[in-house]
């Protein structure tokens, strides 16, 4: 059995949500091999919105992947040009991808040579296989790209209340 704790939309209780609007855009993936990185983000069929080098100490890339508002930017020069600590390659951990169908994301992954590891839920610990009820977010799988930055697939198709912004 599991337990779900859904939260009113507030950031504390009694605490208006913001009025203005913040959208996470952009989420920074360090990488070893720029090159490297771009092939395997193009080989996941993501998009290539931007490639933008100044001289040979800066370059950025971002990714988005299908239908997401979130994109990734991988590249160097970064923690020198907006005064932030260098990230080591592999730190990302956990970023989750919401998909509706984890079998058929996970086939589509596979198909695209990365490594994904077998379906799983959580009953009392990490279990083989997808929720037997598919109930949205409790079926999972991840991978890893080059570099040891983890993804975690999690299969959404009815989102919890608060979880849209037209609610």
């Amino acid at each position: 059995m599991s337990s779900t704790e859904v939260g009113n939309g507030s950031a504390a209780a009694g605490t208006p949500a913001a009025t203005i609007d913040l959208k996470l855009e952009v989420i920074t993936v360090p990488v070893s091999d720029i090159e490297r990185a771009k092939a395997f983000y193009e080989g996941l069929g993501w998009r290539l919105d931007a490639d933008i080098a100044r001289g040979d100490a800066f370059r950025v890339l971002q990714f988005t992947p299908p239908h997401s508002e979130c994109s990734i930017s991988i590249g160097k020069g970064l923690p020198a040009v907006f005064g932030t600590d260098e990230m080591a390659p592999g730190s990302q951990q956990r970023m989750e991808l919401v998909v509706s169908d984890i079998e058929a994301a996970r086939d589509d992954l596979i198909s695209r040579g990365v490594d994904v590891s077998e379906i799983f839920h959580i009953d009392g610990g990490r279990v083989p296989g997808p929720d037997p009820a598919r109930a949205s977010y409790q079926s999972y799988a991840s991978f890893r790209d080059p570099d040891g930055n983890s993804y975690l697939l999690q299969e959404v198709n009815d989102r919890l209340p608060g979880r849209t912004w037209d609610d």
